[in-house]
């Protein structure tokens, strides 16, 4: 009975461990980290209400046939009246091992689980940058990588379609 019950609540994430398919994070570090604060100490004096502007961005290297490194950038940047405050730049990295997936998979892999592990420290290091360079504590809110994933799946349908009505028109 028991064995029917853990057959029967198999998740994809199973079935792949047991068709062969493995992932491990071999190594997370800090690939670069900077913040400027260009008009310190005149800053510090501000009253103005900051505005903030968040830009994520990902990289990813194969490094071998079962290890790949995943950057993900967050930059973060923070004005008052058109005059910038500071500018945080976190490059959190990570060597993730994933094998016997197939290319589909993978990709969600790199583009959803890796980036989800890589956050929370990313997240940190922004947070105390920012306090450490004199300003209020600021905590980045949750991203939800499984949506900004599916999003992309959709703007490169979206191109692809695009790309092939073109040549449909350029080859009538």
């Amino acid at each position: 009975m028991t064995d029917e019950i853990q057959t029967g609540a198999t998740s994809g994430a199973t079935d792949a461990a047991e068709a062969g398919a493995s992932f491990t994070v071999e190594k997370i570090y800090v690939k670069d980290l900077s913040l400027e604060v260009p008009g310190a100490p005149a800053v510090f004096n501000e009253q103005a209400q900051p505005q903030l502007q968040m830009n994520l961005n990902q990289q990813v290297t194969r490094l071998n046939d079962a290890a790949f490194e995943v950057v993900l950038g967050i930059t973060l940047t923070c004005t008052a009246d058109d005059k910038p405050l500071y500018l945080a730049e976190v490059k959190q990295a990570g060597v993730f091992g994933l094998a016997g997936f197939d290319a589909a998979t993978l990709d969600a892999m790199l583009g959803t689980h890796c980036p989800n592990v890589l956050y929370p420290y990313a997240r940190q290091l922004i947070s105390d940058l920012i306090q450490a360079g004199g300003f209020p504590p600021f905590l980045l809110q949750p991203i939800n990588f499984d949506a900004l994933y599916a999003e992309g799946l959709r703007q490169r349908a979206q191109q692809a379609q695009q790309l092939g009505s073109a040549e449909a028109v350029g080859n009538a």
